[in-house]
Formats: structure tokens, sequence, C-alpha cells
């Protein structure tokens, strides 16, 4: 047995009667300002809401819509209106404040203010000045320094180098010390002094 038989059997014996209905939902449709359509079962707070297109339904995302009737669609969470109702209109007085924020905010420099970020410039420029005056003093500094330890070492040098000068005049006589000479001649003492002598005549 399929399942849906035994569905069946089971719903006749216990008397419900199986009825098909199929419920169709209609959605009512608007359009946005700009002439996207969009869908929505009724269009109330806490109901979906889809972009029409031609392939598929596509969730609204989040923002304020301007529909043609003039009223505003609010979307906080995607595809789900948060609000709908007429467009709220700013009250006069708040337009007046931000069209003088707006002039306080482009307004012109006083001469006042220009004289205060003229010597702030004359400032900053009187800075960089001397920080390129100090670093030349400084690279001018380390120049001597270099040519003082150059100096320093050649001079060091000059002292060794006159230490170690030959002089021969100056060179000291070694005394040569004999060793063996009262001692008795051996055979080896002989031939060698024999050899000596040959080579002497």
């Amino acid at each position: 047995m399929k399942a849906t038989d035994m569905l069946n059997k089971v719903k006749e014996l216990v008397g419900i009667e199986l009825q098909e209905e199929t419920q169709e939902v209609k959605l009512a449709q608007a359009t946005l300002e700009n002439g996207t359509v969009i869908e929505s079962e009724d269009f109330a707070a806490g109901s979906e809401v889809f972009i029409v297109t031609e392939d598929e339904k596509v969730a609204l995302p989040i923002g304020e819509y301007t529909l043609e009737d003039g009223e505003m669609l609010k979307v906080e969470e995607e595809g789900i209106i948060a609000s709908i109702g007429a467009a709220e209109e700013e009250a006069p007085e708040e337009e007046v404040e931000a069209a003088e924020e707006e002039k306080e905010e482009m307004g012109y420099a006083t001469k006042e203010e220009l004289a205060e970020v003229k010597s702030m410039i004359e400032e900053i420029k009187a800075m960089i000045k001397d920080k390129e005056e100090m670093s030349e003093e400084v690279e001018e500094a380390d120049e001597e320094i270099a040519e003082q330890e150059v100096k320093e070492e050649l001079s060091k040098v000059e002292v060794e180098l006159e230490k170690v000068k030959h002089n021969p005049e100056a060179e000291s006589q070694k005394e040569m010390k004999l060793y063996g000479q009262k001692r008795e001649m051996t055979t080896a003492d002989r031939v060698f002094a024999r050899i000596s002598n040959i080579k002497n005549k």
C-alpha cells in the first residue's frame, strides 16, 4: 500500500472526509515612483514584499520607497514592510533651520580669521626654516667630527710609524754565546773540522 492510500483509510475510519482545497493566494501589486512593480499580500506592516521581475520575485531591499500614489513604504528588514503611510513632509521651521545651518557652513571667512590663518602659516614657515637650518648645522657638525676622527687616526698611525722606523746605527749588538768550547772533540767534530779546513784552503 502506498502512503496516500493508508492515509485515506485512516481518515475514513476516523470520519474525516478528504477534501482537497486549493487556495490561491492573490497578491496585490503596486508601482514605485521609478516604475518598479512590487507585490505583497496586503500592503500592511509585517507583510512580505517582493520586486516582480520576468523570471522570479526578489525580496525588496532595506530602504524607504515612494509609491506612485505618494505613500511612503519603509523596509527595515529585507523583504518585510516596516511601515506604510502618507509621506511625511518636513515642517517649514526645520527647513529654515537646515537652510541656516547650510549658510553657516558655506559662510565666508572674516578678516580676523584670515589674519589668524596667515599668522599660523607664517609660524609654520618659520618652524620649517628653523628645522632646515638645524639640519644643516647638524650636517656640518657631523662633517667636522668625521674630519677630527680622521686626523686623530692619522696622527696615531704616524706615531706608530715613527716607533717602527729602521735605524741601522742604533742597532744593538747581540752577544754571541759560545757553548761547549772546552769540551773534548767527538769523532763527528773532528770530521767537520777537517772538512772546513779543506774548504778554506
